[in-house]
């Protein structure tokens, strides 16, 4: 019995070392093709409805998600908002803004003040509180996320999917690669597009719907199996190396921080920013604190073009991030809300990170 045990532990431990050295060689397309669907309700008739309201003439929209605490009054929504009505030709863009929201109190909200709206439910899960990151809610959303994008690309729409927190200042198309079919952003850019060795950040993407995307955003949500302690972004690293990339022939690109930034590598020259975001940041109330100043730093650089005397362009600068700057590490107060819905000072915590997260 003794060697029947050890037989049996030393085959498993081989399995599994199998598996994490390379988990999807073998039969790699029937786990792509295979169906693990959320345990959410998806209402296709409404869905098309918004998308064919919202989409652009390129069969093309734009989505972003909320839950409930980034929807409150003065938060990540109004933010967002405010970017595209004082950005450089950007208001046109929100009439192709369809807003995902998580929870029926960020629903509500959205429908005061947008005229896409889409309520996500998900069976046996409260999304409507501040999802801490690396948190069991946190990687909920983030994989949800992934497989209701996986279900636009089913019906025909391609996407720009953008990150609440972050801030679209110009037109971000005439900067997107051709030929790609999935072109991802950045929080470390090496310069050269093509190099899967850049640091990827899955908060601002543009994805043509196709057979080679369909079956990788598949592959991708089904992946968090095989990595189940991992959020999206970090298995999306894991995977962009798979034999099942070249195989199905995705063309991948990583976007230029030059043009779309964020706390991690600013774009530096306001003259050229696209799109920037709050990323290398936690806590709910440290980015809206600095995209705030973000914001009128932006304000500052506009007026400073309308009220300039010379022919020479003004670069302006960004003064974030502050309350950014270390907040993984920095002790935190964490919120909950009370039987009447409203925040009350609940306990301490401190970030845990990898060794490898960027920080400031």
């Amino acid at each position: 019995m003794v060697i029947i045990f050890a037989v049996v532990a030393l085959s498993c431990l081989v399995v599994y070392h199998s598996s994490d050295t390379s988990p999807f060689s073998g039969d790699y397309y029937s786990f792509a093709a295979g169906t693990f669907l959320a345990d959410s309700d998806i209402d296709l008739d409404e869905l098309k409805f918004i998308l064919k309201n919202a989409t652009m003439s390129n069969n093309t929209v734009i989505i972003t998600t909320l839950n409930d605490a980034w929807a409150e009054p003065n938060s990540m929504f109004d933010l967002l908002l405010e970017s595209f009505h004082i950005g450089n030709q950007t208001k046109k863009f929100l009439k192709h803004l369809v807003v995902v929201t998580l929870d029926q109190k960020a629903y509500a909200r959205c429908l005061t003040l947008h005229p896409h709206c889409y309520n996500l439910s998900t069976r046996g899960t409260d999304f409507s509180e501040e999802a801490y990151y690396m948190t069991q809610d946190y990687l909920k959303m983030m994989w949800r996320r992934i497989d209701f994008l996986r279900n636009v690309l089913d019906l025909g729409y391609n996407f720009v999917f953008t990150d609440a927190d972050i801030m679209w200042f110009r037109d971000p198309f005439p900067k997107f690669y051709m030929e790609a079919d999935f072109q991802i952003a950045s929080d470390y850019f090496n310069g050269n597009p093509l190099d899967l060795k850049n640091k990827p950040n899955g908060g601002f993407n543009y994805v043509k719907s196709n057979n080679k995307t369909i079956q990788f955003y598949k592959f991708w949500y089904n992946s968090r199996l095989i990595y189940p302690r991992l959020h999206d972004q970090d298995v999306f690293n894991k995977i962009k190396f798979s034999p099942f990339i070249k195989d199905v022939g995705l063309r991948i690109r990583f976007l230029d921080t030059g043009y779309f930034g964020g706390f991690c590598q600013p774009s530096k020259d306001l003259n050229k920013v696209c799109t920037m975001h709050a990323n290398c940041c936690v806590g709910l109330e440290n980015k809206v604190h600095d995209l705030g100043i973000m914001l009128d730093d932006w304000r500052k650089y506009k007026s400073s073009l309308v009220n300039r005397t010379s022919t020479h362009e003004y670069a302006g600068s960004w003064t974030v991030p502050q309350l950014c700057r270390g907040s993984f590490h920095r002790r935190r107060v964490t919120k909950k809300k009370d039987d009447r819905g409203r925040k009350s000072w609940l306990s301490r915590t401190f970030f845990s990170i990898n060794p490898h997260t960027p920080f400031w």
